[in-house]
This record gives C-alpha cells, structure tokens and sequence, in this order.
C-alpha cells in the first residue's frame, strides 16, 4: 500500500436539522458540548503507564513517535473492499450503559451518509478498532495494525461529536492547525501557551489534498480556539491576515472535510 503523510480534518459535529443526530447535552445546564467534557487539558493529555503517551487526544507508542510521520513509516489507511466500501471492524467494551452504547454506535454510523467508510462489529480480523473507556478522548492516527484502541471515557467523552472526532484520528486524520501551511492562515502566540503544552501547536509535515486551510476544522477550531490552553487569558491563535476571522464556533462537518475524507479513501 502507498504511504501516506499524516492528514488534517475536522470534527464532525451535529445539528438538529442535519441527518446527524443531535449533539448531547448536559443535563444540570443544559449545556451543548461539542468536543469535550470538562476541563480541555484534562480531557486531551491524561494517562498513566499502562496506557499509551496521548498527547492532545492522539495516542502514539513511545515519546519518538511525537515527531515521526506514522503513515509515511507504514500503511495507515484502512483498505477498501471490492465492492468500493471500506470496511472498519470495531469492538465495544461492555462497560458503557445502554445510553452511552447508543451515542458511540450512532457516531460510528453516521459516515455511511457522507462517505464510503463503514465501521463494522469485528468477527475475526485482524486489524480492528478497541472502543473502551479509559483515561480521556484519544485515538491513534491511521490503522496501527492488530488491535487499537479508541478512548471515549465515560466520564467527558460520549458525545456524538466527540466519537466521530476520535474516528477521524483512527481513519488517518490529524488536527487541523498543525497542518504544514497553518503559518500562512494562523499566528500562534507562544508567550501565551502554558507551560509544557506547546507541542499542542507543533506543525506537521502534511499532505492537505489540495484543499485550503479551513477556520470552519472541527477538529481544530474545536478543541483550539482562540485562547486555548492560554496560560494568562490571552489568546494563543490569532488568524491572518485578518484577525477578526470567526473560528471555533462550526457546528457540522464542512465540504473541506467531506472533501479530504473521499479523496483519501477514493470514495
């Protein structure tokens, strides 16, 4: 199989007049989430030993991985069928409850209406996809081969935007601000980022399928807004050359993003 360069996209969030399900709401503030639960940097870098170094909500094997480029190192998309499909299997811990079994398997279905992915309950093969609740939201990018685990904790993770988010990560999709020319669309503002959490804004060498960078990326412009994981209020991405360029407020998945997603799997 071709190699591949790590890939941007977005979130695929939900609105109520879409074919997508509603996105969750908490019940004591009605509150809309749509990535995460909680606390942003709780919920994209938590994990203990036992578990793989997740930094953001991407999993890697060890800390030389960080600046590697996983899908040039080996094949990570996942392959397609005869029939033009391309067929995910998947498995579901049995610790989530019958609410929280329905909001995954809802994300999980929901790319049959925009692409030729189709995440299906695993049999006997050998590459397949973990969903379990561990330590936060997190995936591994691209198909790692044998099993792989998804993280969707109970507790912050089992929104339907956020399951679609982790399953993006695992087709072979990085975030969309680290893409190779974010510098022509987005300022990061260093002196402003926390301590230790600047790898949040490393820039990747990525192959962006001929579309342009999109302030509309979920998978950006969700989980980073404009002051995330600001050390003093202050943001930490400004756009360019105008900075008064709305982002973090799209609420579906956007053409770019249908777009990269059937480029890359040809569908």
């Amino acid at each position: 199989m071709a190699s591949f360069k790590f890939f941007s996209l977005l979130v695929v969030l939900v609105v109520s007049t879409s074919c997508w399900a509603e996105e969750e709401k908490v019940s004591s503030n009605n509150k809309v989430h749509f990535c995460f639960d909680g606390n942003l940097e709780r919920s994209l870098t938590v994990h203990t030993k036992d578990e793989p170094l997740v930094l953001d909500d991407i999993a890697y094997d060890s800390e030389g991985e960080r600046n590697a480029d996983q899908c040039t190192s080996r094949g990570c998309m996942w392959p397609k069928s005869a029939d033009g499909k391309v067929y995910v299997p998947y498995i579901i811990s049995n610790h989530y409850t019958s609410r929280e079994l329905s909001i995954i398997e809802r994300g999980l279905q929901s790319f049959n209406d925009f692409s030729c992915i189709r995440f299906i309950k695993r049999t006997n093969q050998r590459d397949y996809l973990t969903i379990q609740s561990v330590n936060g939201c997190y995936s591994y990018v691209g198909r790692r081969g044998s099993a792989q685990t998804v993280s969707l904790d109970r507790q912050g993770c089992i929104y339907h935007s956020t399951v679609q988010h982790e399953l993006l990560h695992a087709l072979g999709f990085n975030h969309e601000q680290c893409r190779s020319d974010r510098d022509q669309h987005i300022r990061v503002l260093w002196q402003n980022i926390q301590s230790g959490l600047a790898y949040a804004f490393d820039k990747l060498n990525t192959l962006n399928l001929n579309t342009p960078y999109d302030y509309n990326s979920q998978i950006t412009h969700c989980i980073y807004s404009r002051y995330a994981f600001s050390a003093n209020n202050q943001p930490t991405m400004v756009p360019i050359p105008d900075p008064n360029v709305p982002f973090g407020t799209a609420t579906q998945m956007s053409r770019n993003d249908i777009t990269r997603l059937n480029t890359l799997y040809k569908c």
